[in-house]
């Protein structure tokens, strides 16, 4: 290589390069200040890796407590608890027992007036209940309860209607729930609430505690003697239960239930009572899938004689 080639390429590292500057990369990852390099390297601690791969079923009881005291870990418990939150009981305590005949037996008959005779009786249990009640709800009056209570029973079921599943969720409790929504799938439901043949009122109270003293819940039985109309419609459009022309008079037992040791605890509805005496309902006309004919039996084929030639014939006869 020539002494010419050399200073030509001195003389170009000598001159400034203006405008353009490379972008260069370092692989160190030394601090740019070496001063506290000692101290840096001192913030690290040697610590004992556990042995992943090490089974400790096979380790006996002393050397498993060993282990665990020097990692400073706490042995396990037993068992697992699980935070649950009970809001509605699983059913209604000391049902109310309907008098026969009620909403149509007549008031002056014998009957009717030895079952109010054993009502009176009963209701002490409903007003130590409602005594009860209202030590957790001071505004709590069994005359104005009816009236708040057919509110809910109301929208309860236009919520139904209206397929709001969550609104549904704030007017009935969990157990009445899956009751409401049951076998309402991918049907049209029209109700409508008409009248009151005979105003709302509170026969049956009751309290009970569950888990714990302290947990309290409280239900409230209240007679509904109403007028309304129901239609409902499968998927196709064919009307298979009620009508929306005729009205029909109900009577029914809605128990009401709230969680009185709960601050935020609301009015649902719990359960309906149905007693033995009221007819059964009219059963649904339910769109079925039509059954496929069933195939006709094949005739059988007739059997035709045999016929025998004449002259065997005379000589069987001759023998």
């Amino acid at each position: 290589m020539s002494t010419s080639f050399l200073t030509k390429v001195g003389v170009l590292r000598l001159i400034p390069v203006s405008g353009y500057v490379q972008a260069s990369r370092t692989t160190t990852s030394k601090h740019f200040n070496p001063k506290f390099k000692k101290l840096r390297a001192q913030k690290y601690m040697k610590l004992d890796l556990p042995n992943f791969n090490e089974d400790i079923n096979q380790l006996p009881k002393e050397k498993i407590r060993q282990k665990m005291k020097e990692r400073g870990l706490l042995p396990p418990r037993p068992w697992v608890e699980r935070p649950f939150y009970i809001s509605a009981t699983g059913g209604v305590f000391e049902a109310y027992v309907p008098p026969e005949g009620d909403g149509k037996a007549s008031i002056v008959s014998a009957t009717r007036a030895k079952q109010t005779v054993q009502l009176l009786e009963k209701k002490s249990k409903s007003m130590l209940a409602i005594r009860k009640i209202k030590s957790f709800e001071e505004e709590f009056d069994s005359k104005q309860f009816p009236s708040f209570a057919q509110d809910v029973y109301v929208k309860a079921h236009e919520s139904l209607v209206n397929g709001d599943k969550m609104a549904l969720r704030q007017y009935v409790t969990e157990k009445a729930y899956p009751e409401f929504r049951h076998n309402s799938h991918m049907k049209t439901i029209h109700w409508k609430f008409l009248d009151s043949l005979e105003p709302p009122r509170v026969v049956h109270a009751r309290c009970t505690d569950i888990i714990s003293k302290d947990n309290i819940f409280g239900q409230v039985t209240v007679r509904f003697h109403t007028r309304q109309q129901l239609a409902v419609y499968d998927r196709f459009g064919r009307l298979i239960h009620g009508s929306e022309i005729l009205a029909k008079d109900v009577l029914e037992y809605v128990v009401f239930e709230k969680h009185l040791s709960n601050l935020y605890g609301v009015w649902r509805i719990h359960d309906k009572i149905i007693p033995d005496w009221m007819p059964p309902k009219e059963p649904s006309r339910l769109t079925r899938v039509k059954p496929e004919p069933e195939p006709e039996p094949e005739p059988e084929p007739e059997t035709v004689p045999a016929i025998t030639d004449n002259k065997e014939s005379q000589v069987i006869a001759d023998k």
